[in-house]
């Protein structure tokens, strides 16, 4: 016999409700509700019938994702949230690459998605994105997940952001805290050329502080990155603290180093961003602040979920608290400082 929403919802130990809640990506279900009900729905092998769902509704439960990168590990715990939440709603996801910034480019990644049908998420970290969320036609159901922004955007623009400026803040102050005099920022790419919610962060935090503002030294995403910059700090005898725009540019910093014989915590304080899963398993082990990507990724399908079905609009809004994830990797200044 083929699983009901009442199988799972007794399987789950929940009420057929709630099993409807995560089905159709509501936000208000606990995330720890949530992923029993997935799992229910996954060991009874549960599918609602999308072919019958679009001819009931004449509508076509697609959802594509354009972005610019899938491997990052931010990008892809977005896409992964976005993916569980759009299979329990029996959505089938596409990915449009975008492999360009430029115009031509974008606009046709644009247009294959909108011959797609169905909604369109955009994720806008990046040059490439901010523009294909800007080249979205309009009417076209849309959402983006966008860096945080300025001020609150208006109900026009249906985003959903983790907030980036605060987190960068909180590690800058556990850095200060430790008694280095300031902390020094290798940044990731902006999505636009105006200062990132990140720099803008660490920025506050050092004001506040009345500590001296380095100039930040630009990364990519990589570790390569990471490991360019860690060498132009380590001739740097002032430069006893460090935040990372992410992980993976702290693990390019670390190494750099190491080769350049600067002991860590030592000598030299490390902090990254995201809390990739890596992190916890580096030597020393990497202190950091977490941010819930697959939750914003599901936030974000909640939100065009709730475009398509023509149900309550939610409100765009941050998703993500960040949390100070304290390792190894960050302890005061050495006596010489």
């Amino acid at each position: 016999r083929t699983a009901s929403i009442r199988d799972v919802a007794t399987a789950a130990g929940v009420s057929y409700q709630t099993v409807s809640r995560v089905i159709n990506g509501h936000p208000s279900v606990r995330p720890s509700t949530r992923e029993r009900v997935l799992a229910a729905i996954d060991e009874l092998g549960f599918r609602r019938n999308a072919t019958a769902l679009a001819l009931a509704s004449g509508r076509s439960r697609v959802v594509t994702v354009l972005t610019a990168n899938t491997t990052h590990y931010g990008y892809a715990s977005i896409l992964q949230g976005i993916e569980e939440s759009a299979r329990a709603a029996s959505y089938s996801v596409g990915i449009g690459v975008l492999e360009s910034a430029e115009d031509p480019a974008v606009s046709a990644e644009v247009r294959r998605a909108a011959d797609a049908g169905g909604g369109i998420i955009v994720i806008a970290y990046d040059p490439a994105g901010v523009r294909a969320l800007g080249a979205v036609p309009a009417g076209l159901p849309v959402v983006g997940v966008v860096e945080t922004p300025a001020s609150p955007p208006g109900g026009d623009r249906p985003w959903v952001w983790a907030d980036d400026r605060e987190a960068a803040y909180q590690a800058t102050r556990h850095l200060l805290s430790l008694g280095h005099e300031t902390v020094h920022y290798v940044a990731i790419p902006s999505s636009t050329r105006r200062t990132s919610a990140r720099t803008s962060g660490w920025r506050q935090a050092l004001k506040e502080a009345g500590a001296r503002e380095p100039r930040p030294v630009q990364g990519s995403w990589g570790p390569a990155g990471g490991h360019a910059a860690g060498l132009r700090l380590a001739k740097d005898p002032s430069a006893t603290a460090i935040l990372c725009g992410n992980d993976d540019l702290a693990l390019g910093v670390l190494r750099a180093l190491h080769e350049r014989g600067r002991s860590v915590p030592g000598e030299v304080s490390v902090a990254g961003f995201d809390d990739a899963p890596h992190s916890a398993f580096l030597t020393p082990s990497l202190t950091t602040v977490r941010l819930d990507f697959t939750g914003l990724g599901r936030a974000a399908f909640a939100l065009l979920h709730g475009a398509l079905e023509e149900s309550a609009p939610v409100a765009p809004h941050p998703v993500s608290v960040p949390e100070l994830v304290v390792r190894e990797s960050s302890g005061p200044p050495s006596v010489e400082h």
